[in-house]
């Protein structure tokens, strides 16, 4: 990967007690290539287009890891236009307890409706790992800026026209696979550890999973990333995520909301 220029730092706005950068400012990218990426820790907006629209899906994991109660998984996903506005937005907050720290990410994924192609992307990490990584696309590119405390670097990565943003035990991040058929292989990008792959779909079945007193028909799709790492998530009929599975990472994610 090759390393480009650091961008300035750009103005942001409060917006109902939060601070906002705007995309259209904040995340410019055109010949020679001069990028400029906001400092903002998490959010970019347009807020308004953020906040309202329909809201695709909601809810809350709980989340384990080698057997133990470990944190939670609170996301949204929305899709707030249609024609030019068009866009999916799916904010999320996970907070976990290892028994080195604790560690909150906030995350922001724009993604390109149906499939959910990665358009922008940022999230910010506190207490363990600290970072926070800001994502644009650039036709053929994606330009990130990574901040942590042992600087702030710039990098490219290259943008493949099905790749989707799949952050390290992110569960909703997973809905933006659900319509892959089986077989099929697309290009992956997890920002936090300037990691590209691919992911392939290569068992798909209906079975019945249960949510506390629910019972609730779903699908079950074995994922496998060109690693040899086995993802397996379920999902409803209207392709809402369920569960999340890596058994080589020890990893659970189970919705919470959904148990009745």
């Amino acid at each position: 990967m090759e390393r480009t220029r650091s961008g300035r730092q750009t103005p942001y706005r409060r917006i109902d007690g939060r601070w906002w950068a705007n995309p259209q400012i904040a995340l410019r990218v055109g010949p020679p290539m001069k990028t400029y990426l906001t400092a903002a820790v998490i959010a970019f907006g347009p807020a308004n287009l953020i906040a309202q629209g329909v809201v695709v899906d909601e809810g809350t994991f709980a989340v384990s890891i080698d057997g133990l109660a470990s944190g939670s998984e609170d996301f949204v996903i929305r899709r707030p236009g249609v024609g030019r506005q068009d866009a999916l937005f799916a904010n999320g907050t996970v907070a976990l307890s290892r028994p080195e720290g604790r560690q909150e990410m906030r995350s922001l994924l724009h993604a390109a409706p149906p499939e959910g192609i990665a358009v922008r992307y940022q999230v910010s990490v506190t207490g363990l790992d600290a970072v926070e990584v800001q994502v644009a696309r650039s036709e053929r590119r994606y330009v990130a800026t990574i901040r942590s405390d042992q600087g702030a670097e710039d990098r490219e990565f290259q943008a493949h026209t099905d790749t989707r943003v799949l952050e390290f035990q992110v569960a909703h991040h997973y809905y933006f696979l659900r319509d892959l058929r089986s077989e099929r292989t697309v290009h992956t990008l997890e920002p936090r550890s300037s990691a590209q792959g691919l992911i392939t779909a290569v068992e798909s079945t209906q079975v019945t999973i249960r949510l506390g007193r629910n019972q609730i028909q779903a699908k079950r799709v074995i994922f496998t990333t060109d690693g040899g790492v086995a993802h397996t998530v379920w999902y409803d009929r209207q392709g809402r995520v369920l569960r999340v599975e890596i058994p080589s990472l020890g990893y659970i994610a189970e919705r919470t909301d959904l148990v009745g």
